[in-house]
C-alpha cells in the first residue's frame, strides 16, 4: 500500500515542476457557512488543476526507455492536460485519449500543451478501453488518471503543504471520482493528523464508493456539473486506502454543487469547476455535522465552461431570490410600461436587467399586453417587497 515515504519521495521529486499552492483561511466562506474553512487553491495550477502532481510525479518516473516509447492517457480534461504539459516540459511524445462529450474548452487547452487528442467513446469506460487497446498496439505507457500508486503519491504532496500550513483541522474534505486524490490525502492524514477525519464526497449521480460496497443503489450516470468526478468505479488501488484510511464518503446533490461553485466565487473570489467545489457542497448540503468545525479541502480545479460557469451563476441567483422574472398582464396603453419601470426602480431600488413586452399573439384581447421583466434585487426579502408593491396596482405573478 501507499506509504507516507512515497508522498515525500514524490515532492522532492516533483519539486520546482508545479505550483505550491496557497493554503488560505477565508473568514468570509466560513461566516456564510458556519464553520471555519482552510482552501487550498489548486485551482492555481498551470493546468488549473491539482492533477499536475500525480502526472508530474508519474512521469519523471519514467526511464528513459519508456520515454521513447510515449506515453497515452485517457481523461476528460484535468489529468489530460497535466499529462500533455509535463510531456511537453520533458520531450515525451503523448496521446491523450478523450470522451466524445468533454467539454471543448477542455479539449482545446489539453491540445495547447502539443499533446495529440483523439476523442473516442460516449464515456469514460469506453475512451479506456480505446486507450488501452492503442497502448498495447504502439508500446506506448499508459499514465492512468488515478488507479496508479505514483499518481496517487503525486495527489498526496498537496495534503503535505495543507498539513504544513493549516492549523489544528477536525475534517479533511477531499473530492472523490476515480479516488485517486483522496487516497494520497488519506495516507498522509494518517501519518501526519491521524485526529483529523479524512471524508470524501461525490455527486449523487456518480456514487461510486456506494456501488463499491455492492449495496442496491440505481445505476450510475447522468448529467453532472461535476464531470471530473463523473466516474462509474473507484480504483482499486485508492480503493485499498479509502477502506483503511477514509472515515466516510458523502453524496451530494447537483443544486448544492451549483450553489458552492456560486459561493466560491462570491466569498472566496476563486473560480471552481464543479468538482471542485464538491467540498463546500457537502457542508451546504449537511450543515449540522461540520458547524463550527475546523475543516480544510482543495478546490481542485478550476476548469469550467465559461457558459457554464455564467448559467450557474445565474441560476443560483434564481434560486435565491436575487434574481426575480415576473410577468405582467396589462393595459395596452401608453405609460404603463414607465410607470412599472419607476415602481421597480425609484421606489423599490430594483435593477431591470431585461425587458420583453408583448402585444400581438400572447393575450386574448389587442387592447392588452403581457410584459415580462427580469429584475435584480438585494435578496430574497427585497425580491417580495418588489413583488407586492406591485402587485398592488397590477395583475403580476413569478415566472
Amino acid at each position: 500500500m501507499l506509504s507516507i515515504d512515497d508522498i515525500y519521495a514524490a515532492a522532492e521529486r516533483i519539486k520546482g515542476r508545479v505550483t505550491r499552492t496557497p493554503t488560505i483561511a477565508c473568514q468570509s466562506l466560513s461566516k456564510r457557512v458556519g464553520a471555519n474553512l482552510t482552501l487550498k487553491l489548486e485551482n492555481l495550477q498551470s493546468v488549473g488543476s491539482f492533477k499536475e502532481r500525480g502526472a508530474a510525479n508519474r512521469l519523471a518516473m519514467l526511464t528513459e526507455e519508456e520515454k521513447k516509447r510515449g506515453v497515452i492517457t485517457v481523461s476528460a480534461g484535468n489529468h489530460a492536460q497535466g499529462v500533455a504539459r509535463h510531456s511537453q516540459v520533458m520531450g515525451i511524445d503523448a496521446i491523450i485519449v478523450m470522451p466524445k462529450f468533454t467539454p471543448v474548452a477542455k479539449v482545446n487547452r489539453t491540445a495547447a500543451w502539443g499533446a495529440r487528442i483523439i476523442l473516442e467513446g460516449e464515456d469514460f469506460a469506453q475512451a479506456s478501453l480505446f486507450a488501452d487497446e492503442l497502448a498495447a498496439k504502439e508500446g506506448r505507457i499508459f499514465v492512468h488518471p488515478y488507479d496508479d500508486p505514483a499518481v496517487m503519491a503525486g495527489q498526496g504532496t498537496a495534503a503535505l503543504e495543507i498539513f504544513e500550513d493549516a492549523g489544528e483541522l477536525d475534517y479533511l474534505l477531499v473530492p472523490v471520482g476515480g479516488g485517486g486524490l483522496i487516497s494520497g490525502f488519506a495516507i498522509a492524514a494518517a501519518a501526519l493528523r491521524p485526529y483529523t477525519k479524512v471524508i470524501g464526497v461525490q455527486s449523487e449521480q456518480f456514487f461510486s464508493y456506494s456501488m463499491a460496497q455492492n449495496k442496491d443503489l440505481p445505476v450510475l450516470g447522468g448529467a453532472t456539473i461535476a464531470e471530473g468526478t463523473a466516474v462509474r468505479k473507484l480504483g482499486q488501488y485508492p480503493f485499498e486506502v479509502i477502506k483503511k484510511h477514509v472515515h466516510d464518503i458523502i453524496s451530494v446533490p447537483e443544486q448544492a454543487i451549483e450553489d458552492a461553485i456560486t459561493l466560491t466565487a462570491e466569498h472566496a473570489k476563486q473560480v471552481t469547476e464543479g468538482s471542485g467545489a464538491n467540498a463546500l457542497a457537502a457542508i451546504l448540503t449537511y450543515p449540522e455535522r461540520f458547524k463550527n468545525k475546523n475543516i480544510a479541502f482543495p478546490i481542485s480545479g478550476a476548469n469550467i465552461d465559461t457558459r457554464i460557469l455564467a448559467n450557474t451563476l445565474l441560476r443560483t441567483l434564481l434560486r435565491e431570490g436575487r434574481l426575480l422574472r415576473l410577468r405582467f398582464f396589462i393595459p395596452d396603453r401608453p405609460g404603463v410600461l414607465a410607470d412599472i419601470s419607476h415602481i421597480i426602480g425609484t421606489e423599490m431600488n430594483g435593477n431591470i436587467i431585461e425587458v420583453s413586452h408583448q402585444r400581438l399573439f400572447t393575450t386574448s384581447s389587442v387592447q392588452s399586453a403581457v410584459l415580462e421583466i427580469m429584475i435584480e434585487a438585494r435578496s430574497a426579502e427585497h425580491s417580495q417587497e418588489i413583488v407586492e408593491c406591485l402587485q398592488a396596482k397590477y395583475k403580476v405573478e413569478r415566472v
